[in-house]
């Protein structure tokens, strides 16, 4: 190999470490369990200090996360719920300890960023990626290039309508409640239900009122950004038989007013799982290493 990049998919519950410069050409990849961050990070930099020749890291990480390279914390995770992670320097420790150029954006930004170039959204310049799991984010592109703006997309904090008569839950987000994350995300599914979500069976309760919050903002997404393609990753989504409930939930919130052949008759391919599958956020992070060193 005569070039080495390194990923790191930043997870809030565990850190996706490669090494390798594409989906065919991985040669070293690790798990490991996101703790407090003094252990997290020198688990992650011993990982790589163990790979030579490495020309550039790539970040993709849970957030909020500070983007901006003129601010004091530029490759900060910074306001996050996750407990003992508020304002932690990620980027600028593992770049100072392993001497090499480092690119940083969110989690689900990179994942985009490696369906892009190797995966579900080859070829296209306007998509979204959606990620379902502990928490919920979103990215993507549009006109090709990854969404930033004052900070970076947070769709997993929009409001979306939540019938507390039929859903009593008063919503897991420690910010807002009931937002979409709040609503939807892994943990709210384990507080309603009082199981783990993987746990839940096909046809319990829980699936359709999952699949419901999660066209209610989709929805939202498709009428605002109009995206070629929506991708949606993350554990909630390895549930069988919710893709069909989603699919279907959101025909029926548009109810014809987007006359687009991708969702009237072609929606299995335009609302579609990550083809990256779980490697999606850390081959992102690998793709974002070469964009940094470009």
């Amino acid at each position: 190999m005569s070039e080495l990049y390194g990923g790191i998919e930043a997870g809030g519950t565990k850190f996706i470490c490669a090494a390798g410069n594409s989906p065919q050409d991985l040669i070293a990849i690790s798990e490991i369990p996101t703790t407090i961050p003094a252990e997290t990070i020198e688990r992650v930099i011993d990982f790589f200090r163990g790979q030579k020749g490495l020309i550039a890291i790539g970040i993709g990480s849970f957030g909020p996360v500070d983007l901006d390279i003129s601010s004091p914390t530029y490759g900060y995770i910074t306001t996050t719920p996750k407990p003992g992670w508020v304002f932690t320097d990620l980027a600028g420790t593992i770049g100072r300890a392993l001497k090499t150029p480092v690119g940083f954006d969110t989690d689900v930004n990179a994942a985009a960023l490696g369906e892009h170039q190797w995966g579900a959204a080859q070829g296209l310049a306007n998509f979204i990626y959606v990620t379902i799991g502990t928490g919920i984010g979103g990215g993507g592109m549009v006109n090709g290039k990854l969404m930033h703006g004052i900070v970076h997309p947070e769709m997993g904090h929009i409001r979306i309508p939540h019938d507390k008569v039929a859903d009593p839950y008063p919503g897991h987000c420690p910010f807002h409640g009931n937002c979409f994350e709040g609503l939807a995300c892994g943990p709210a599914l384990e507080k309603r239900w009082g199981q783990r979500a993987e746990t839940l069976p096909a046809g319990h309760p829980a699936w359709s009122l999952e699949a419901h919050y999660l066209a209610l903002a989709l929805t939202n997404f498709i009428c605002t950004l109009s995206p070629q393609r929506v991708i949606i990753g993350g554990g909630i989504m390895e549930q069988a038989g919710l893709f069909p409930l989603v699919r279907d939930n959101i025909r029926q919130l548009l109810n014809g007013y987007i006359q687009a052949k991708e969702i009237l008759e072609d929606i299995e391919h335009y609302i579609v799982p990550p083809e990256l599958g779980k490697l999606a956020g850390a081959l992102g992070a690998i793709a974002l290493a070469m964009e940094t060193v470009r």
